[in-house]
Formats: structure tokens, C-alpha cells, sequence
């Protein structure tokens, strides 16, 4: 059956299935071609009639994933220039304004789409929470730093899609006064600095932070990219030049510059850079709710199907360690700690704790109240982006004038697949409730029960800013999601985070 909601654009023509409405492909801004290429995103263009919402919109233009990861992460390519829309799932019929959930996908800047099976709304709508799923642009288009164009465009995507839903989500059931932005990796990147930015201020009232820390870089490092990517092109590094080449000549300068790079190893990519426009070198103090968290064993999407953990040596592992500065007695507490672990192993845990789950404790000590907190223990693991890059959007907390609360969790649950085990990646289809779409991460037979309660998590923060679980405190306190034996741990792995100092 056909519904009509109505936008300041026009109406569009959504599909109900089973009690819930879906809107795909909505337009919240120009597509950026043309003479929109490279430049902020700008207004949609009002239509007649009922414009049909019914399939999903264009897709930003990309390259798969490089063997093997394109067979456990397959993208959606869906061609066409109007990519900058976003899709609603809601319920047919609201009682009253209900709590927003709005989603960006990760994908380190260059992958994914709000089109992906696996993000797929429903259960949030089933369940009395309104899902926005967002495409903005990647790659080059959407984070190549030129001296001719805007910084993090893909950013500003985002800000005018957070527009788009506080002007027009009340039309689809939804409450503009309760949104709660919902990212992971490259999307929880993207959040924090929408913390951070004066562009964002009121669009929104909590955050989740799924396995992406706080990262930005100095616009010059943010400029290597396009400077190699316009040596292989013969052009200059201006974004009238790029503006000027093939897009699928751009694609493959852009596959050879970036393609082989990843979040653990690292390697040439795109990032937000500190601009003092939209991402500000100095942001306050946070002030909304925050719930974060990581994967156990991020690492291991990289590090396993490749064969990464099997080729590092000792030899590899010593000069990784000098590489990336890490103290002796750091290595030394790690390799105790896993008597008979490979090198690929230790190299992995230290990558996942330096990279990621210690800035994200990091953030969560920054919003404690008072002069410090003892026992901390990961100020020096830091991602080379800002110190602590989360600051309010502006408005003030749904809950009024009590403190933001903090709330941290971390998956834990194991994938039998390919022995990735509690890799990146694989709390998604838990958190959307969409296991049949995650099999390729997490296999056929994944617990049910553990997607109930960590689905039910999610839908509590949305609505009420409780997950369920204690707030962030000098006992911190973590949920651990995993099956059997969901429960709250206090201080995990203290020893190892405290060796960072």
C-alpha cells in the first residue's frame, strides 16, 4: 500500500509493508554536479505532484572494497547524479511525535551507502523510533582538500541532511526536538566532529558512537591525497582541474592512491580536516549525551581474511612498534597478557586500544566532572586528530539541566566466519536488528537474544537517553554485549589502558 508525506519540497510517496511506512531516495539538497561539483551542498529545487520515494536514490560514486572485503562488506551501486538523499522509515501511524534515529554509514570516507540491506530501518520503526539513513559524498568529491573548494563537503552533506530532518521529519511522525545521530566507523568519525561544529548547532540531541573515535588533521595532511591523486591524473591539485576529469578516470586515480590503505595499518586516505569554519581547532566541552563504544577485536576485519596476523613476524612487529611510538613496557604488558599469542595478534590488540578503544575511554574521562580522573590511564593514546573533539551542538539535552551522561559498551560476541571473531563491523546488524542481512559477517546462526537486548539499547537511548545500563563514572562502567552473559563490567583491561601514560 501507497503513502503520502508531505516535505517543504513537495510530497513524496512512500510504501507501507506490515505496519511500517519507508520513504526511500528523498532529495535533501542539489545534486552535486555540474556546477555544484565541489562546492557546499545547495538547496533542493521545490517539484509539482507526488513525487514517488520508492526505491533507493543514487549512490555516491566509489570503488568496491579490494578483495576479500568485498565479499564480507558487498556494496549497493545505485548510478545516478542525485546522491545526496536519505531514506525514512517510520510507523504507519504515529500516537504522537516519536524519537529520531538518524544513520551514518561508515566506510572511511570513500565506501558504503545509506542503501546497504543491512541498515534497513524497520525494526527501529517497529519499535516507535523514526530511522534516517543518510548518503553523503565520499572519496575525493566529498573530502579532497583543495585551495579552490570548501573542506569537508561530505560533512556538510551531512549538516544539510540534519537540516532537511528538522525541518520535514514531523510530517513522517517524527519529533525535531528528539534526534539522536547514529554512526559507525567512518559515520562515528563524521559524528564527533558534528559535535564540534558551530554548522550542526541544535540539529540534534544525542549521539552514538560505534567503533570511530575523534579524528581530524591539519588541512595540509588532509591535501596529500588529492596532491597524489592529481599527480596520477597530469592535473593540477585544484578542484577545477578535478572537476574537469572523467569520474571514472577520477575513480581509479583515486582506487590506485587509497585503495590498499585501512584504519589499523593505516595508509594514504581522506579525513575531516580543522578548518575554523565548520570543524573549529578548539571546541568547548560536550554537553549532550554520548553513547560509544568498539568491537573487542576491531582489528581483525583487516588483519584475518588477508593473512596480515599470519605473515607479521617478530621483526614486523618490532618495527611497527617503532613506527607508531609505542613504549616497550606497553608491548611487554600485552604479550603477558597472551601467553602464546602470534605477533599479527599483539600488533592487532595494540592497533584496536591505540587507535581506538583508548581515545574513545579518553572522551568518556573528558566528561567527567572535576579537575582529572585517577586512574584514567589513556592519555597518551591518542589518533593524531584533536584532544578531545566532542563539544555540544549547541541546543541544550533533552533531559534539561542535569550533566550530559556517558554511556560505554563494547561487543564482544565472536563471528565463527573466516575466524574474525569480534571484529569491526559486525555489531551492526545486532544494533539494527537485521541479522538476515549480516550473514556474511557474522554466519547463519548468530544469537538472536544478543540483537534483542543490544537493538533494545539503542531504542532506549533514542527515546530517553538511557540504554539501560550505569552512566560513565571513576568506576567506569562498561556493557558488555556477547552471548551468553550480556552484563556490565567495571574497568576492563585497566591494567593495559593505564600503561599508556
Amino acid at each position: 500500500m501507497d503513502i503520502i508525506a508531505t516535505t517543504r519540497h513537495g510530497k513524496v510517496r512512500g510504501r507501507v509493508d506490515r505496519g511500517i511506512a519507508s520513504y526511500r531516495g528523498i532529495p535533501y539538497a542539489a545534486a552535486p554536479y555540474g556546477v555544484h561539483r565541489f562546492r557546499a551542498p545547495a538547496p533542493v529545487e521545490p517539484w509539482e505532484g507526488v513525487r514517488d520515494a520508492l526505491e533507493f536514490g543514487p549512490t555516491a560514486p566509489q570503488r568496491p572494497y579490494r578483495p576479500p572485503l568485498d565479499r564480507l562488506i558487498p556494496e549497493v551501486d545505485v548510478p545516478g547524479d542525485e546522491c545526496l538523499n536519505l531514506n525514512v522509515w517510520a510507523p504507519e501511524k504515529a500516537s504522537g511525535p516519536l524519537p529520531v534515529l538518524v544513520w551514518i554509514h561508515g566506510g572511511s570516507l570513500r565506501n558504503g551507502s545509506a542503501a546497504m540491506p543491512l541498515y534497513d530501518g524497520g525494526a527501529f520503526a517497529r519499535d516507535g523510533v523514526v530511522l534516517v539513513s543518510v548518503n553523503y559524498r565520499l572519496g575525493v568529491e566529498g573530502f579532497g582538500v583543495f585551495p579552490d573548494a570548501p573542506d569537508n563537503r561530505g560533512l556538510l552533506d551531512q549538516i544539510a541532511a540534519l537540516t532537511w530532518v528538522r525541518d520535514n521529519i514531523a510530517g513522517f511522525g517524527g519529533d525535531p526536538a528528539c534526534v539522536t545521530v547514529c554512526g559507525e566507523s567512518a559515520g562515528a568519525i563524521s559524528i564527533a566532529a558534528l559535535l564540534t561544529s558551530p554548522r550542526a548547532a541544535g540539529l540534534f540531541h544525542r549521539a552514538v558512537l560505534q567503533s570511530g573515535p575523534p579524528h581530524t588533521v591539519p588541512r595540509e595532511r588532509g591535501a596529500r591525497t588529492v596532491r597524489a591523486m592529481a599527480k596520477t591524473l597530469r592535473v593540477p591539485a585544484t578542484a577545477e582541474a578535478f572537476a574537469a576529469v572523467d569520474r571514472e578516470r577520477l575513480l581509479d586515480a583515486q582506487h590506485e592512491a587509497v585503495g590498499g590503505a585501512d584504519p589499523i595499518s593505516g595508509g594514504p586516505g581522506f579525513h575531516i580536516v580543522v578548518d575554523d569554519d565548520v570543524v573549529p581547532a578548539d571546541p568547548p566541552p560536550p554537553s549532550v549525551d554520548l553513547l560509544l563504544g568498539c568491537n573487542r577485536e576491531e582489528y581483525r576485519l583487516w588483519f584475518v581474511p588477508s593473512g596480515a596476523v599470519d605473515r607479521v613476524g617478530p621483526l614486523t612487529l618490532r618495527l611497527a612498534l617503532l613506527k607508531f611510538r609505542i613504549p616497550g613496557r606497553v608491548a611487554r604488558l600485552y604479550r603477558a597478557g597472551r601467553p602464546g599469542a602470534k605477533p599479527g595478534v599483539i600488533l592487532g590488540e595494540i592497533a584496536t586500544d591505540l587507535l581506538l578503544r583508548g581515545p574513545l575511554n579518553r572522551l568518556a574521562d573528558s566528561r567527567l566532572p572535576g579537575p582529572g580522573v585517577s586512574g584514567a590511564g589513556v592519555s597518551g593514546a591518542g589518533t593524531g586528530g584533536s584532544p578531545t573533539a566532542a563539544s555540544p551542538p549547541g541546543g541544550p539535552a533533552i533531559s534539561g539541566s542535569r550533566p550530559a551522561r556517558t554511556f560505554f559498551y563494547e561487543f564482544a560476541w565472536r563471528s565463527p566466519v573466516l575466524e574474525l571473531g569480534a571484529c569491526h563491523a559486525l555489531e551492526i546488524g545486532f544494533v539494527f536488528d537485521n541479522l538476515r542481512y549480516g550473514e556474511a559477517l557474522t554466519g547463519p546462526d548468530a544469537p538472536q537474544p544478543l540483537a534483542d537486548a543490544m537493538h533494545r539499547a539503542w531504542v532506549g537511548f533514542a527515546a530517553t537517553g538511557d540504554p539501560g545500563w550505569a552512566a560513565w563514572d571513576s568506576r567506569r562502567p562498561v556493557r558488555v554485549f556477547d552471548h551468553p552473559g550480556t552484563s556490565t563490567v567495571l574497568a576492563p583491561r585497566q591494567e593495559e589502558l593505564r600503561a599508556w601514560l
